[in-house]
């Protein structure tokens, strides 16, 4: 999700497909984790969840979770328990640091012990790697991750989104990249593992490689693939990681692939 569509290229076919109409299908169970009315968890398959996922849109109120709905049915298919928060975001009661206060709210209320798979998209990413030393979470995916935020406000990445996010902290921006920004943060405690389309024009990959190179990361840099269809079921993408993310909820937390190592989604 961006602060404006793609009007042509890889992305815009990447996010109609993304944002393309489905049969609405109801969660297991939706659990609320806070008063707001973005507090709340959305259950998907049978279970205690395994993997948790954090939908994108650059923290703005206009995007919520409900796209990941079928990239988490497709997930519960192959019988991963998955569990997708909401949390409250700019515009909506939301931006730094109320926002990244949500995702850690949200994996306390989860049911059950065992440690998550934490799966963050685009701005999701961004919570994701800050949320990875939660004691719930046992391993991390950043998808198109926001992962230097700084670079991010240097780009404009999403047309002044990331600004938005991080001003109205204590402190104001300067003070918000040190709490925020997960490639100024210490490493994370956890395995870390970036996804990142080399053809992505909203999130470039050049914030996962630096990420990767400085935290030691692993890095599957995708050929031929945009921001979105990682978490598009139906395209080759979204195949490759919900297989990715089925073997590592199977596994527990599976190992970190090497640094900068290039992987293919065919």
């Amino acid at each position: 999700m961006t602060g404006g569509a793609p009007e042509s290229g890889v992305d815009a076919v990447e996010m109609a497909a993304l944002l393309a109409p489905f049969d609405p299908v109801a969660p297991e169970a939706t659990v609320r984790y806070g008063d707001h009315p973005a507090h709340l968890v959305d259950l998907h398959g049978p279970g205690d969840p395994a993997v948790v996922v954090l939908h994108g849109g650059f923290w703005r109120e206009a995007f919520d979770r409900s796209h990941l709905t079928p990239f988490a049915r497709a997930l519960a298919a192959r019988g991963v328990a998955v569990a997708v928060p909401e949390f409250r975001r700019v515009g909506g009661g939301g931006g730094w640091p109320a926002t990244g206060r949500d995702v850690r709210a949200a994996l306390e209320a989860l049911p059950g012990e065992r440690p998550v798979v934490l799966v963050g998209h685009s701005a999701g990413g961004q919570l994701a790697l800050v949320a990875a030393d939660h004691p719930r979470v046992g391993e991390v995916f950043g998808v198109a991750a926001v992962s230097d935020l700084a670079r991010a406000v240097e780009l404009d990445l999403g047309r002044g989104a990331t600004t938005a996010y991080l001003e109205g902290a204590e402190g104001g921006l300067d003070a918000a990249l040190e709490a925020a920004d997960p490639f100024r943060r210490p490493s994370p405690p956890v395995p870390v593992t970036l996804v990142h389309g080399a053809e992505d024009g909203q999130v470039p990959a050049e914030l996962s490689r630096r990420f990767a190179e400085r935290h030691g990361a692993g890095l599957a840099l995708l050929p031929g693939v945009g921001h979105y269809a990682p978490m598009v079921p139906a395209l080759a993408a979204g195949t490759w990681l919900l297989d990715r993310l089925a073997r590592a909820a199977a596994a527990g937390c599976e190992p970190r692939c090497p640094a900068g190592r290039a992987e293919r989604a065919d």
